[in-house]
């Protein structure tokens, strides 16, 4: 065969091996840069010849794995393509997740999964299953090292649905997206994927899905986003951006924040006025609301933020809003990225349904991610700072390198009506006052008290609450924090 032969054979199996996963491929070139993907292990087929597995087509083994660039930053990607036996996961389809993970780690770039996968590849038996079990090892290990992003573009079942829970970040798709372990089928008459599986039950129930997207475009366009605000691995800075807005902004609207009559309000105003040009990225938006997270621009670089919303609920602290907000300031100290948290909430939520949930342990979460994270950490007190909630939100005392106060803060065991209650029950008896013992103990719970033990650093105008974050970041970017030596935290 001559040379130009080889080159013509070359191109027909190429041309041939494309056609059979068009869907991932083009799922590739919606996320990446134009023109920029690389495919790794495009020849690769499964090699199983149990039951007439020789005799099925099964091209890229169903999964396209390489890397491109995400506004010229690296970034490793694979898409499975359910057209190949559904996209299910066998032997040489795991091995190529596992070997694209492995580069990842070694060239320090996020690694992102585009998974449509009906799950285990059953005429692979144990290969595929110990196939799973390998890109879990690989997951866990990168863990902490690069970030990993997951998007959910069809379905994610059985062992499938580990994969996103293993992530940093999940994306799903509404209507189109399924994340389940155990089929409807299997569970009590009646119940349908809907209920266990919808982008709209991730996001708002079990809190898998950090964003529900509308559509692909919208999904892919979030996704290169939030890239653009992380680092690439976790010995490398978030990209710095040139900052166009005004580093002196005064935002009068902050002057008037918050209704006379202390019912909340929502804190993602405030973040919109503190960001550059309104940046804010939220993260599981759907998901206790009581707790906001994401990522705020600051000074052209990235900020975590971990903040009540006092609109809901004034701000209780309940087991999802806890365990949301650890996962997140977990994520921040081991990127170390920078963490503003925004304090105004009046404690936990009081029900017998979220202690049987484990509130006690989720609070305990809660604390020692703030307590253990060793990047620059910041405690904005806007409003209601009461009781061991206020201990929880990265309280001086838990490890907050500054601690700024709004002069209309309140920072006490409780609101100052019940402390009164009890602390002058015997005089209210015999016909004290209310009120007027209410307005004693209030004047122990402003912020000038707490600045004078301590635990306030300053009390700021809210208008002038961006120059003050800027010079607090700005004051801490070369923190150096040093810990005991271990493996990890017990808890």
């Amino acid at each position: 065969m001559s040379t130009m032969d080889k080159i013509q054979e070359l191109k027909a199996s190429r041309s041939a091996v494309e056609s059979g996963a068009k869907a991932a491929r083009g799922r590739i070139a919606s996320l990446l840069d134009p023109q920029s993907f690389v495919e790794i292990g495009a020849y690769v087929k499964s090699r199983s010849t149990d039951y007439n597995m020789q005799k099925k087509d099964t091209p890229a083994d169903g999964v396209v794995t390489g890397y491109g660039t995400i506004e010229d930053r690296l970034v490793y990607v694979y898409s499975q393509d359910a057209s190949v036996l559904g996209g299910a996961v066998g032997e040489m389809h795991a091995a190529k997740i596992v070997a694209l993970y492995r580069k990842a780690v070694e060239m320090g770039a996020p690694v992102i999964g585009i998974i449509d996968s009906q799950g285990l590849r059953l005429q692979e038996l144990t290969d595929a299953l110990a196939g799973y079990g390998k890109i879990y090892a690989a997951q866990a290990q990168a863990s902490g090292v690069v970030p990993q992003i997951t998007v959910v573009a069809g379905t994610a079942a059985g062992g499938a649905a580990v994969i996103p829970g293993l992530s940093d970040f999940t994306f799903m798709i509404d209507k189109q997206s399924k994340v389940f372990v155990s089929s409807a089928n299997a569970m009590e008459k009646g119940t349908d994927f809907d209920a266990i599986a919808a982008a709209s039950v991730h996001g708002a129930k079990t809190g898998l899905a950090d964003f529900v997207c509308a559509d692909e475009a919208e999904c892919f366009t979030k996704v290169r986003a939030l890239v653009d605000m992380l680092p690439a691995n976790n010995g490398e800075d978030a990209p710095i951006y040139e900052n166009l807005d005004d580093l002196n902004r005064v935002s009068d609207v902050l002057n008037a924040v918050g209704p006379e009559d202390g019912s909340g309000f929502d804190v993602r105003g405030v973040l919109a006025e503190l960001a550059d040009a309104s940046q804010f990225m939220e993260v599981k938006a759907e998901y206790a609301k009581s707790m906001v997270v994401g990522f705020m621009r600051l000074n052209g670089g990235t900020v975590g933020v971990v903040a009540n919303n006092s609109a809901e609920e004034q701000g209780v602290l309940t087991v999802g809003a806890c365990r949301k907000a650890a996962q997140f300031v977990r994520f921040c100290d081991a990127f170390e990225l920078p963490i503003l948290t925004v304090t105004d909430t009046v404690g936990f939520v009081a029900s017998k349904e979220e202690e049987n949930a484990g509130l006690a342990q989720a609070a305990a979460e809660l604390t020692s991610a703030f307590a253990q994270a060793t990047v620059a950490k910041v405690n904005l007190i806007t409003g209601k700072a009461y009781g061991s909630a206020a201990m929880v939100m990265n309280s001086k005392e838990t490890g907050a390198d500054v601690v700024l106060a709004w002069p209309s803060a309140e920072v006490a065991v409780m609101n100052a009506q019940s402390a009164a209650r009890i602390l002058y029950a015997e005089e209210l008896n015999n016909g004290a006052d209310l009120a007027e013992k209410t307005e004693e103990v209030a004047e122990l719970s402003t912020p000038y008290a707490a600045a004078a033990r301590g635990s306030v650093d300053d009390i700021i105008e809210p208008a002038q609450t961006r120059k003050h974050l800027l010079v607090a970041f700005g004051m801490l970017a070369g923190k150096q924090q040093l810990s005991p030596a271990k493996k990890h935290s017990a808890r």
